[in-house]
């Protein structure tokens, strides 16, 4: 069976006789259930450990939301992706000619989920959902599973000693009554401040819009997408989810643009509200205003929710975490067709202007992607699910640093993020409630408990995905990147549970932590050293002039100093150059390939002069920064200063100097890659 690895394995066993299919049994070691980019990135390391390892997805493609548009990456600090995680977005970076890469296209994200599979060696199974799930106490046995396209077809059964499920649903947890949670937590029930109820401003409709079909007259009834309901006490606690969408990627380039046509069951009066917002709104007449219309390579967009009416079709997913398959289907399929009548309504109604109509009327479905899936997108954007309730429960606290833990095993650092979560009357007026956008602060570490039930509903199920956290707390974790660093944490406790027979919740995590440090790429490769400003022992100011700068940087924080503002009034010998050194502490002797992390900021240097030894020699790179363009939610790109050989008894380091420079100089991070480490150049993946 293992000669069948790959994407093609059940496809090809259904056609090849049923009564072949219905004696299959797979035995492995760990089972992963959910080809979302977690998934991928734990049964690679599972199987790279040493396991056999199985992947399940319902649908027909790996990756989830990072091959389904979400290609403008959601991520706080970059330096918070570690391991496999971090590696995904080198490899993408090579499609790209770049180190890393962290806006791309779908279709490059899928091409290397699908690398993964190869090089990986792990059986997936395609199309194929989880219908039953038999236990022993509180041990799973197998799971048996039905087509997803065809349940009368017969059933195949999967049997393992380690179950992980990375499906965005969380479903294979639930079939193992697991406890879990829907909806926003009472603010009270974890000393919170920003779940449960918050009507505030973010995403919000103005004040004046009318909420009735005949304005001013309640009678009439509500327009399209507001609710009966009535707003809640601040605070208070409810089944409401955040808003679905999807990310929507189109081309702007028209030889790769498929027409965007009136959709089927297209009904213009779901609309109606943002034409009441547009008129509200006279001096918002482009598309970004409406949308967060990011830009991606190839001429393509992630087009995302912006403002009180726009892609998020708020209210309308209650039922599908706790749905059936089919209902899910359906509300995939409203979801679809508000979304493409959204697009089509934006470009044709006589209700839009013109200038917005004709922006528009620019883009089209890209021909190049989702090929068959009429160029629509594979994966809605399922923000929040089932949450489970496990050995420990992340909380706005852990998000803050007010609660620390000691059993970190990824680390987040996006913002507190909730979408909204229903659209009523207040007032006579129409205001959308549950939008929560609060940063501020740095990484966190995220419990190893986590993602671990209670030792009495399942002693060999990890949760890396529909984890164990309150609402506000899941709306900052919940990030693509986080999700694959949290699969392949779960993936080596998996691995460490079956070699020292141990339940889960037993496994050592101290152990756990220190070999997904010192074996990132789960291949025990040597890890690249990195050296940031902020740490003090290895990195160092020439002087005070050079001040902390807390956002747009790779890790929490980075310097900078002004020699132009300094020197204003000095000539000659007076001028002061300032520096800043990067030397690394742990030097493992080797061939390195040596990055410096440049963040963009408003008055940089055209030229940065930096200096690299590798403690025999010193030599000189000008680093050109007028042109860099740098996409992402973090501004800053990694440029190569050459190779390096580390010696054992030599002490290398880069500096930074404020040498000739005629603008701000920048000192954030420097690393090291060790040559062996770097992915294949771009069309070899």
């Amino acid at each position: 069976m293992k000669a069948l690895t790959g994407l093609v394995l059940f496809g090809f066993l259904f056609g090849h006789g049923m009564s072949a299919l219905s004696q299959v049994r797979y035995q492995v070691d760990v089972c992963v259930y959910g080809g979302t980019s977690a998934g991928v990135i734990a049964a690679f390391t599972a199987e790279k450990l040493g396991k056999r390892t199985v992947l399940i997805d319902p649908g027909k493609h790996l990756g989830g939301m990072t091959s389904g548009g979400l290609g403008y990456t959601d991520i706080g600090n970059k330096a918070a992706i570690t391991g496999l995680a971090r590696d995904f977005y080198r490899r993408v970076g090579k499609q790209y000619n770049k180190f890393e890469q962290w806006v791309f296209e779908p279709h490059v994200a899928e091409n290397v989920f699908n690398d993964y599979v190869r090089r990986g060696g792990f059986q997936v199974l395609m199309e194929t959902r989880v219908k039953e799930v038999v236990k022993n106490g509180n041990a799973i046995q197998e799971i048996v599973l039905e087509n997803s396209e065809d349940p009368s077809q017969p059933n195949v059964i999967v049997t393992a000693q380690m179950f992980i499920d990375c499906g965005y649903e969380g479903d294979l947890m639930a079939k193992s009554n697991v406890s879990y949670r829907i909806g926003r937590e009472a603010n009270h029930e974890y000393k919170e401040t920003l779940n449960g109820v918050q009507l505030l401003d973010g995403h919000q409709f103005p004040d004046g819009i009318d909420p009735y079909l005949v304005p001013g007259k309640p009678n009439s009834g509500l327009v399209w997408g507001v609710t009966a309901d009535t707003l809640g006490k601040k605070g208070t606690g409810d089944k409401k989810i955040q808003a679905y969408n999807f990310r929507i990627c189109l081309s702007s380039e028209p030889a790769n643009q498929v027409k965007i046509t009136r959709p089927d069951g297209y009904d213009s009066t779901k609309y109606e509200l943002l034409v009441r917002l547009i008129n509200a709104l006279p001096q918002k007449r482009r598309l970004n205003d409406y949308f967060i219309w990011s830009k991606m390579p190839g001429g393509k967009t992630d087009v995302n929710n912006r403002g009180g009416f726009s892609t998020d079709m708020i209210g309308m997913n209650y039922n599908y975490p706790d749905g059936t398959y089919e209902e899910r289907k359906e509300i995939i399929r409203q979801h679809e067709e508000y979304t493409k009548g959204l697009l089509y309504f934006l470009g044709h109604d006589a209700r839009v202007p013109a200038k917005i109509r004709d922006e528009m009327l620019m883009w089209g479905y890209p021909k190049d992607e989702y090929v068959d899936n009429g160029h629509w997108s594979h994966q809605l954007y399922i923000r929040e699910s089932r949450r489970m309730i496990g050995e420990y429960v992340m909380t706005q606290a852990n998000c803050e640093g007010k609660r620390k833990v000691n059993d970190g095993i990824a680390l987040g650092a996006y913002t507190m993020d909730s979408h909204n979560c229903q659209r009523i009357v207040v007032k006579g007026q129409v205001k959308n409630e549950g939008n929560v956008e609060v940063g501020g602060f740095g990484p966190y570490p995220i419990s190893y408990r986590a993602i671990v039930p209670k030792k009495e509903e399942a002693t060999n199920l990890l949760v890396p995905v529909c984890l164990s956290a309150t609402h506000i707390a899941y709306g900052s974790i919940r990030m693509e990147p986080v999700f694959m660093v949290l699969g392949q944490s779960a993936a080596a406790a998996a691995v460490m549970a079956m070699d020292q027979q141990v339940s889960v919740q037993d496994v050592p995590v101290k152990e756990l932590q220190h070999q997904l440090k010192i074996n990132p790429l789960a291949e025990w490769a040597p890890p690249d050293i990195l050296c940031d400003n902020a740490d003090t022992r290895h990195a160092r100011a020439s002087s005070k002039k050079w001040q902390v700068v807390t956002e747009g940087g790779y890790g929490r924080d980075f310097m900078i100093t002004d020699p132009t503002r300094e020197n204003k009034f000095l000539s000659g010998k007076e001028k002061r150059v300032e520096t800043f050194r990067f030397a690394p502490g742990n030097r493992q002797p080797g061939d390195y390939r040596v990055f410096i992390y440049i963040p963009m900021i408003k008055g940089i240097s055209d030229n940065l002069l930096v200096k690299i030894s590798d403690g025999l020699r010193i030599q000189e790179r000008i680093l050109q920064t007028k042109g860099l363009v740098v996409e992402g939610q973090t501004s800053g790109e990694w440029i190569s200063l050459g190779q390096q050989t580390i010696m054992k008894t030599k002490k290398p380091w880069v500096e930074v100097t404020t040498v000739g420079a005629n603008g701000k100089v920048v000192a954030d991070a420097v690393i090291w890659v060790p040559l062996t480490n770097e992915p294949p150049p771009a069309g070899n993946q």
